[in-house]
């Protein structure tokens, strides 16, 4: 599969073959939708709590006497159908982070970088001079990119990052810091070409 390398102004500089190994291989759903859920659960903080019967204030005495008031018989003013008792089966802390092996952490980004791979848009440069947003919304309409959009930068990429954080729609990582979650969240992906370079040497 061969990509046109364009630059900043989108024109055409020259052409660039995907390596099939990485971007067209048999994509793995399941390994993907994993390692999604895996990025989402280690995002939660888990500190969640509520109180059980045997933990809220009070309760110690018998509300009323077994017999004769013509109420139900209680033993505590703390059970779960009382207003202030506990919680049936009350949430407690707990850390939502699960581990799987390096092997399918790399089918999944393949999956990834295969399922995205006509998404993915190559520029001889990410190197903005620079930083204010109405550069960045210039560089978009120039690319003609739109809906969401994940830049990927080998280099050092402040300018890039500077003239984008105030779009919404657009989200700046590195080479090194390319996830799942990220490319399938993404409508189009930049890239520069060492970063796909680079992409191509750690995951071959």
């Amino acid at each position: 599969m061969k990509i046109d390398i364009i630059n900043l102004n989108g024109e055409k500089v020259k052409e660039y073959k995907l390596n099939k190994d990485i971007f067209g291989i048999e994509v793995n759903e399941d390994a993907v939708k994993k390692m999604i859920k895996l990025q989402r659960d280690s995002l939660r903080q888990g500190t969640h709590k509520a109180k059980t019967r045997a933990e809220v204030r009070g309760g110690g005495r018998k509300p009323w006497r077994q017999k004769g008031t013509g109420n139900a018989r209680q033993g505590s003013i703390r059970a779960p159908h009382f207003r202030t008792g506990g919680v049936v089966f009350a949430k407690t802390p707990r850390d939502y982070t699960f581990k799987i092996n390096k092997k399918e952490r790399v089918l999944a980004l393949k999956s990834a970088l295969t399922i995205k791979a006509k998404d993915i848009k190559l520029v001889d440069s990410l190197n903005l001079s620079s930083l204010k947003t109405k550069d960045g919304l210039n560089l978009l309409s120039n690319l003609k990119l739109e809906g969401k959009v994940l830049f990927v930068s080998y280099d050092d990429a402040e300018n890039l990052y500077m003239a984008t954080r105030n779009l919404s729609n657009v989200g700046v990582i590195m080479a090194d810091e390319i996830n799942v979650y990220d490319f399938i969240n993404a409508d189009v992906i930049v890239m520069d070409e060492p970063s796909i370079k680079y992409i191509e040497e750690v995951l071959k």
